[in-house]
């Protein structure tokens, strides 16, 4: 009988879906090793998602928002980019909206009767790891994307490929992907690229006419598109941040900051109404 060759006995494919970040996580590699690095990625993405949620009282988050005060390597990481994009979006992506995020969601999961939110901000800070704030923070804006981030990081390796999606956010696929249409039937576009996918659609998260989307600049909730999506070069958490401010800015704007942005390319669907960035059919399978 011929022996392997014990490297090739460890070749295959691996997948494995699970729950994470209120939403539904795929992690799947092929090549060498992948079944362990499947499971280190999902262990990553696991412990992460204890440290960013801001609804459990032992989390990190948690723990800053009671404390005012932490030092995390990760949360200071996720906190000081989002620092960054409240500067380039004009205050739209807005982290320290802590209070506002907690309101909206105990209103879509029924907690509370009638939706009440106060527009407030405070004071955040960042030095090395270390994060002081006087507000409560929401992260939620970045925490799925920066989860994929690093989850997917963990695939990597001589020999391997693979991607992390979870919830329409997504590390770099390794083949065709479709984007789902919130109204159902065929995708509205499939995609073959190498740079991160986030989608943003109020549908998902909606109580009556009230999502999950808001805009602290006009003082309103809810996501002004059917939906958007994001491709961004730099990382995953890049396009989840995008799609999220896309989505609560007006089309206007929304379409003048897509084409601006370096590294960024965009579908925006509005009342039905296709609209992307210029290299956005770059991406799309068969063009």
């Amino acid at each position: 009988m011929e022996t392997l060759d014990p490297v090739y006995e460890h070749l295959g494919t691996a997948r494995q879906e699970f729950s994470c970040c209120d939403t539904e996580f795929i992690v799947q590699a092929s090549g060498l090793r992948a079944g362990a690095a499947v499971k280190v990625a999902r262990q990553t993405a696991e412990l992460l998602e204890t440290q960013f949620n801001a609804f459990s009282a032992e989390s990190a988050v948690s723990h800053l928002n009671r404390e005012g005060v932490l030092t995390h390597e990760h949360v200071a990481r996720v906190v000081r980019r989002g620092l960054e994009y409240y500067d380039r979006t004009d205050g739209v992506f807005d982290i320290q909206q802590g209070q506002t995020e907690r309101s909206v969601k105990r209103f879509l999961w029924g907690d509370d009767d009638s939706l009440r939110v106060q527009f407030d901000r405070g004071t955040v800070e960042v030095e090395g790891d270390r994060v002081s704030t006087d507000c409560r923070l929401d992260l939620n804006g970045l925490a799925k994307g920066y989860i994929v981030d690093r989850a997917a990081s963990a695939l990597d390796g001589i020999g391997r490929q693979g991607f992390v999606s979870g919830g329409g956010d997504m590390s770099a696929p390794t083949g065709p992907i479709a984007v789902e249409n919130p109204a159902g039937g065929r995708p509205l576009r499939t995609l073959e690229t190498d740079w991160c996918v986030a989608t943003s659609a109020g549908h998902r998260r909606s109580r009556g006419d009230v999502d999950h989307i808001y805009d602290p600049t006009a003082e309103r909730v809810s996501s002004r598109h059917d939906s958007v999506t994001v491709l961004a070069r730099r990382d995953c958490m890049e396009a989840d941040a995008l799609a999220t401010t896309l989505a609560a800015t007006p089309l206007a704007s929304a379409r003048s900051l897509a084409e601006e942005w370096g590294g960024l390319e965009a579908l925006i669907v509005h009342e039905g109404v296709f609209y992307t960035t210029e290299g956005f059919d770059d991406h799309v399978a068969g063009t």
